[in-house]
């Protein structure tokens, strides 16, 4: 896909003065008002199928599973349907109450067929969006991936055809690396080994400190660009996440570096809730802008979006609450041109619905986040290994989430009370 970049601009006038050089950010914030219409029509459109469910799908009972530190939801209809999901495990364990507390109580004889009505009924109950981010997000997804599991299992559909059409049976991964804090020379030989298992034909390695934390060691980001591209060759799809290691001028520093050494895209180069300024920097270089894991909010997608703020947009879905107003992000990017590439976030099962979801999206990237299956939860998918085979991983296309937990590994979880 050719990304539509504007070209970073310096300016520069002579005046009685002598010579002055005007900013070269000004250009940054849009001079023109923006035509949100047909960003607000896809924000008000129905993703989930509610057609292929001609009665209605009470939900009975919504229960949050404990086993150590792995969270399961399960929901059951009052006519027997059930459907599981794995929560985020590294959120979970500090979110629960809010699932007990705040969410568990609203969905009991709701029926889940108006999944998108009861989303932004339960945003308000007890004035909930007050605890709109992570806080909230996390434990709305873990409900919404039970749910979407059960009306699979209705259906006879996988979660993937139950949000959209099934563009993208396989999905070739990225490796990505999470090194900080070690010499440029052991983080590549850790992307060497995981490499090994992959057969990745794309990276991912961090840039900076994250969030305006120090380099370390200090001068590691600016040896590692081009020992990585030097390493892995030009063929090779190459990634940088700074997660919001910069200020604007540092991080269009940076930026010229990557595009130095052709990096494919630059993710969170700034503090993530800096829109203008990750405007700024997307306007000054050539690499192209990711972002957007760390984003709660539809409005403010449809900013970053209508503004071009970004390039490539990456919500979370556990983060952002989950496929369904992720669906809504990547709808947005397509209809300006942008690919969507989403992150993913926590333990548990991230990755299966990852796959679902990059399934069913029209605009998805060339590559996408892997960092290995979780085998510490035992189960069968009878339509997929869940590896990657030369860099390619098989979506499951079996009913609801394509996979069936073992029920003894259920059994050994005990029901949170709120």
């Amino acid at each position: 896909m050719e990304l539509n970049r504007r070209n970073f601009l310096k300016s520069a006038s002579v005046a009685s003065a002598g010579l002055i050089t005007l900013n070269p950010y000004e250009n940054a914030t849009p001079n023109q008002p923006v035509d949100y219409s047909g960003l607000d029509e896809i924000i008000n459109s129905p993703v989930l199928k509610r057609e292929l469910f001609p009665d209605p799908v009470i939900i009975e009972t919504l229960e949050l599973l404990r086993y150590k530190n792995n969270f399961l939801c399960r929901v059951r209809s009052k006519d027997g349907a059930e459907g599981i999901s794995v929560g985020n495990n590294d959120q979970l364990k500090s979110l629960y109450p809010i699932f007990t507390n705040r969410l568990q109580p609203f969905f009991p004889g709701k029926d889940a067929r108006d999944w998108e009505k009861l989303l932004d009924e339960v945003y308000v109950f007890q004035s909930n969006y007050k605890l709109q981010n992570l806080a909230l997000w996390v434990p709305l997804a873990t409900i919404e991936f039970a749910i979407l599991d059960m009306l699979g299992r209705i259906a006879g559909k996988s979660i993937g055809e139950l949000i959209g059409k099934i563009h993208n049976p396989k999905i070739a991964v990225y490796q990505a690396n999470g090194d900080r804090g070690i010499p440029p020379e052991k983080t590549i030989e850790n992307l060497k080994k995981q490499l090994e298992e992959s057969k990745a034909k794309a990276i991912k390695f961090k840039l900076g400190g994250r969030m305006n934390a120090k380099d370390t060691p200090t001068g590691r980001t600016e040896k590692l660009i081009p020992l990585v591209r030097k390493t892995f060759g030009d063929e090779m799809t190459i990634y940088a996440d700074s997660n919001g290691s910069y200020d604007v001028d540092e991080a269009v520093r940076i930026g010229k570096i990557l595009q130095e050494y052709k990096i494919d895209f630059y993710e969170e180069p700034v503090p993530f809730d800096w829109y203008v300024e990750t405007k700024m920097v997307k306007d000054a270089l050539k690499v192209p802008v990711a972002g957007g894991e760390q984003e709660p909010s539809l409005h403010n997608f449809r900013w970053l979006i209508g503004n071009r703020a970004l390039d490539i947009v990456q919500p979370d879905i556990f983060y952002f609450g989950g496929m369904v107003r992720s669906m809504k992000v990547a709808r947005m990017a397509e209809s300006f041109g942008m690919p969507c590439t989403p992150h993913i976030s926590g333990s548990g099962l991230g990755y299966l619905y990852m796959m679902h979801f990059v399934a069913a999206i029209p605009n998805p990237g060339p590559f996408h986040e892997f960092k290995g299956f979780n085998r510490e939860i035992p189960l069968e998918c009878k339509t997929s290994t869940l590896d990657s085979d030369a860099g390619v991983v098989t979506v499951p296309s079996g009913p609801g989430s394509g996979i069936e937990i073992d029920p003894d590994f259920i059994a050994k979880h005990q029901i949170v009370k709120g």
